[in-house]
């Protein structure tokens, strides 16, 4: 199968794919942090050829309610969130014209209500394996949705809560933002091994 991982810096989901046999690229702004085949540069670079399955992480700090008090209506920011909206949902068109199956992670955000885009499937790390919880949304395009592999959320739910919502207590700093934003190992295995076989 011949995957593309949008706006992947750290080769999570992408690796995830090459060791069930797939033909696998990232592709981000950002170099890669494992090393592997990444092209560096503008997404719809790669638009411009088909794909069999398309899993894409896009920008979401204008997007996510977590930013509300910044970029809601009548916040000093709304017009950023609008464009973004818009850029969004014309990168999701622009998928599904040269891939069969498509799959768009985003947080709990304004997608459905601002972009008219379908309600997604919402998944937690808890369900595959990991002691933590970020309630992601999966935006599906031709694909079933992801079914849980390990559910732990007993065994989380013992821990305190700042460890069990570790990445929403991380302090400042530098690369904050891209310890938020890299895929959970398990979700990334999960996608490969269910999606790689259709």
């Amino acid at each position: 199968m011949k995957v593309l991982v949008a706006c992947e810096y750290s080769g999570r989901v992408r690796d995830a794919f090459i060791a069930k046999g797939h033909n696998a690229t990232s592709c981000d702004l950002l170099p890669t942090d494992a090393e592997g085949p990444h092209h560096q540069g503008d997404l719809y670079d790669m638009l411009s050829e088909r794909w069999d399955l398309i899993i894409a992480h896009p920008p979401c700090t204008a997007l996510t309610v977590a930013g509300n008090s910044t970029y809601g209506e009548g916040q000093p920011k709304y017009a950023e969130r609008l464009e973004a909206v818009k850029w969004t949902v014309d990168l999701w068109e622009a998928m599904k014209a040269v891939a069969p199956r498509v799959c768009m992670e985003n947080p709990v955000g304004v997608l459905r209500r601002l972009g008219g885009l379908h309600a997604p499937q919402f998944v937690q790390p808890y369900q595959f394996g990991h002691m933590e919880q970020k309630k992601t949304g999966l935006f599906l395009h031709g694909l079933p949705n992801l079914e849980e592999t390990n559910n732990v959320y007993d065994e989380m739910m013992k821990l305190p809560k700042n460890q069990r919502e570790r990445l929403h207590y991380l302090p400042p700093s530098p690369d904050r933002w891209k310890l938020r934003s890299t895929t959970y190992q398990g979700i990334a295995n999960a996608m490969a091994d269910q999606w790689g076989d259709l």
